[in-house]
């Protein structure tokens, strides 16, 4: 009989899965689900690799998790490249981030004392440091910590690189709707399309991000849409150019990034906010993103805007992905979901994750703050 996997959801984390169980041979044949693969966070995402400047206290475990996956990205972006033959953009200049009032700046000086206290470092700038760093940057920049480790790649370069990768490995692609996980006796049977089809399956690996929930009773409220947007723009002739390197700032205590990419365009990102799975751009999101990423690159105005969109993160309780078998799951059903927003940049890690889920193997010990078995109902003493 077959061995056949079938993973739920082509965003990165879901495509990796595949590529990685189909290279690696960890069954007969892989199966890639998604009616519109390469959508979703995973286009509308700014692809910072910076678990330092998005480090925040009382996330330790989140930036454990995003440390060790940011040091194997270089080897990750090596393979993916290798076997597709394609770029993934990845960005090595570094990552600044900076702030503009003094609140702020408390702000970052607490930042910089817990990362200290976690043994992690980052190099504090005054504002006029920081913007000899980047002379984008204007005069409201206050203060800024320079983290060259915070790296960042090309979200869509990467997609179309892992996409190709995939189907040089031998992964089977199904543009169609899953509804649901069967299952027979305790153990995964497959996966029901929208079409009435059944797809026979072993085991089955859900990635689907914010709707994995709706895929298995056992999935309900493990994951939430938390909504954001992002917008994309270009530098005109006469403009000021870009930054070099990311730039995360903090604006009244909102949080904005601008993340270069080639020919002189910037992701600026991102709202965030509870709205369920509304996918509108709303005003308000765009005219409080543009707002905030002036104040710290005045030069911005003359810039054209090429692209408004929004997208649905997928946000658990705790902030930590949903890794491994679930409790009350059937077996053979492995979680792969809820890397909020560090999707990308925990995707490296997330790849050795379930090649050892899928081979049998113990998982990496940086990884294991994350398993779906944490996730079990706790028990009531009478």
């Amino acid at each position: 009989m077959t061995d056949r996997l079938v993973v739920l959801g082509a965003g990165v984390v879901g495509t990796t899965a595949a590529w990685v169980a189909a290279r690696d041979h960890l069954a007969d044949e892989v199966v890639l689900v998604d009616p519109a693969p390469g959508s979703g966070a995973s286009w509308v995402a700014g692809g910072m690799l910076a678990p330092i400047t998005e480090a925040w206290p009382g996330e330790r475990a989140l930036l454990e998790l995003g440390a060790a996956s940011l040091a194997r990205w270089p080897g990750f972006a090596a393979a993916v490249e290798g076997a597709s033959g394609r770029s993934v953009g990845l960005r090595r200049e570094g990552t600044l981030a900076v702030v503009v009032d003094a609140a702020d700046r408390e702000d970052l000086d607490r930042i910089v004392e817990h990362l200290r206290a976690w043994g992690r470092d980052a190099e504090r700038l005054t504002g006029r440091e920081t913007r000899r760093q980047e002379p984008a940057l204007g005069p409201a920049v206050r203060a800024g910590l320079a983290v060259p480790d915070d790296l960042a790649v090309d979200n869509r370069l990467l997609l179309a690189a892992l996409a190709a990768a995939a189907e040089r490995a031998g992964v089977v692609v199904r543009r169609e709707p899953a509804t649901r996980v069967t299952e027979s006796g305790g153990a995964v049977a497959g996966v029901a399309l929208a079409s009435g089809e059944e797809v026979r399956a072993e085991r089955v690996v859900v990635a689907a991000g914010a709707w994995s929930g709706a895929l298995h009773p056992a999935l309900g409220g493990l994951v939430r849409p938390v909504k954001g947007e992002i917008l994309r723009v270009r530098a005109r002739a006469g403009s000021l150019p870009p930054p070099t390197r990311t730039v995360r700032a903090a604006v009244a205590g909102r949080a904005v990034y601008a993340v270069p990419r080639d020919g002189g365009r910037l992701v600026l990102g991102a709202t965030q906010y509870e709205a369920g799975f509304d996918a509108d751009v709303t005003v308000g999101g765009v005219r409080d993103l543009l707002a905030d990423a002036e104040r710290v690159f005045p030069g911005l105005a003359d810039y054209a805007l090429e692209e408004s969109a929004a997208s649905f993160r997928p946000g658990t309780a705790d902030n930590l992905p949903v890794l491994g078998p679930v409790p009350g799951a059937p077996e053979g059903l492995l979680a792969c979901f809820g890397h909020g927003r560090g999707g990308i940049l925990l995707t490296a890690l997330t790849a050795d994750v379930v090649a050892d889920l899928l081979a049998g193997r113990p998982v990496p010990e940086e990884s294991r703050a994350a398993a779906a078995a944490r996730l079990a109902p706790l028990e009531v003493s009478s």
